[in-house]
């Protein structure tokens, strides 16, 4: 009777999440390629070699993220702090002369060959692990000053402090709202973390103030139209591309902005192709997906059994979505220009790959709970 009860509470609203995930997952994965082929009209490896590197990216992520969805979570939670000692060796070695791609004056990346990999991509992956396991395992302490805020934060502060020497203020950004949430939601004081969220906000404005490029892209957000012919003109092209779809857009391949007009329209401005050529009805139909996603899996962690595994779900969840948020609050104009992709459709391997990684890591975590055996008391 017990176990009849479990499967009907948990199961199946665990497995109708599961399978909205992967849906979503390929659904917008191959949306992806298809405007790729469109938006590459104009980038240095033609829209052909843009695609076949993307499918690559998309063949290995997808192994990547099958095996994390059926990984043992216990296993590797005995080795978390080697994978984030790893995941900061990589920083380190991004900041090294010789080693670190630079690329428009930012050096975030290790060559490898003919890839190259974005280190602080997979250092969202060690800070999730690393700031669950290590919660999970204080639980008692989480209310001290010294277990429950200092030591997280020395480990947050010294990820952040390496991804924005790159400099990469935008995953930097990202990385400390995502941490500050886990902290929260683990049961860290308020006493504490609101304070150190504040100065961290300040420090970071000021830091952006003090950057003339940065500063810029502030300033050009506050007034678009009066920069559209210098540092706003790409959030000026990708607004009118929006305007030029309207409803049901221009019809597949024939944009024009990413032609002549929108520069790197496959990376961070690849909605606004998709808004002129596919129109506000698949805009929103992405971005509705992208909310169902984050409320029905914030609706399912209401049953973690475990902090553990509810702090890596969250974490996850957190990423992809935050990270979404942020790529289409920019180019609609709602907040500053940042070089952020939008998850699953966005070219990028390292980011689709640590993407893939964290969808796999919440379908890990639903199929433990859906496991009536598998369910054990929550954690005090």
């Amino acid at each position: 009777m017990v176990e009849e009860t479990l499967e009907r509470g948990v199961s199946k609203p665990g497995s109708l999440t599961t399978i909205y995930l992967i849906a979503v997952a390929l659904g917008l994965t191959l949306l992806g390629l298809v405007m790729l082929y469109s938006a590459g009209v104009t980038a240095r490896h033609g829209p052909n070699g843009l695609l076949t590197r993307q499918i690559m990216w998309v063949s290995l992520s997808f192994f990547v993220g099958v095996y994390s969805a059926f990984m043992n979570l216990n296993w590797l939670r005995k080795r978390i702090w080697w994978i984030f000692g790893i995941c900061m060796l990589g920083l380190v070695l991004t900041l090294i002369p010789g080693l670190g791609v630079k690329v428009n004056g930012c050096q975030r990346w290790l060559g490898l060959g003919p890839f190259r990999i974005q280190p602080s991509e997979f250092a969202k992956i060690g800070l999730v692990f690393a700031l669950a396991s290590y919660f999970s395992s204080r639980q008692r302490e989480i209310k001290s000053f010294l277990h429950g805020f200092a030591v997280p934060s020395v480990l947050i502060g010294g990820m952040c402090g390496l991804i924005i020497l790159q400099p990469d203020y935008g995953t930097c950004f990202l990385c400390g709202a995502v941490a500050a949430t886990m902290m929260f939601q683990a049961g860290t004081s308020l006493r504490w973390l609101l304070p150190s969220v504040g100065l961290a906000i300040l420090a970071f404005s000021i830091l952006v103030y003090f950057d003339p490029h940065r500063i810029r892209r502030v300033t050009s957000f506050l007034d678009v139209e009066a920069n559209a012919n210098d540092s706003a003109w790409q959030l000026w092209q990708g607004m009118l591309a929006f305007g030029v779809g309207g409803v049901n857009g221009v019809g597949l391949g024939m944009g024009r902005q990413q032609v002549h007009f929108l520069p790197e329209a496959h990376t961070d401005f690849i909605l606004p192709v998709i808004g002129e050529e596919l129109g506000l009805v698949c805009t929103l139909g992405i971005v509705l997906c992208f909310l169902v996603m984050f409320v029905g899996v914030s609706w399912r962690l209401r049953q973690a059994p475990t902090l553990y595994e509810y702090l890596l779900a969250l974490g996850a969840l957190l990423f992809v979505s935050l990270q979404a948020i942020i790529n289409i609050g920019v180019v609609t104009g709602s907040m500053p220009t940042k070089g952020m992709s939008l998850p699953f459709i966005s070219y990028g391997g390292s980011n689709l790959m640590v993407t893939f990684v964290f969808v796999g890591l919440i379908i890990n975590v639903f199929r433990r709970w859906d496991n009536p055996k598998s369910l054990k008391p929550r954690e005090l």
